[in-house]
């Protein structure tokens, strides 16, 4: 059983900063990629961005420059800094991996939202 929460959402002024955190727990071999999702109200689901173990990262359009993805010292946690927040980024965040979790399965496991409102 693999288990991911996400921490951190709350209430920030448009040009604040905030940090979410990750944290996935359980039957863990090793985490392939750690990945960051959100849902704005009313839309779909997009990502945000993404860390693979090599330390590769990709990036929403939306986010380059002012979001970063980074692993904790622990093996299971990983974060999301967001810098210069607008009021667009208010959504319900999600944290993602794919996780090995035995020699040669591969899974991909959900945590679940926390939620950010970012007042103009």
């Amino acid at each position: 059983q693999v288990s991911l929460q996400a921490y951190g959402g709350g209430l920030v002024q448009a040009g604040g900063f905030l940090r979410l955190s990750c944290e996935a727990t359980g039957s863990i071999y090793t985490i392939n990629l750690m990945g960051w999702y959100r849902q704005p109200p009313g839309k779909e689901r997009e990502l945000v961005a993404s860390l693979t173990s090599g330390g590769s990262t990709t990036y929403a359009d939306l986010v380059k420059g002012r979001f970063t993805i980074s692993r904790g010292d622990s093996k299971g946690i990983w974060y999301l800094d967001m810098s210069s927040l607008k009021p667009e980024d208010t959504a319900v965040y999600y944290c993602q991996a794919n996780v090995r979790v035995v020699t040669t399965l591969l899974l991909d496991y959900w945590g679940q939202g926390t939620e950010l409102t970012v007042s103009s």
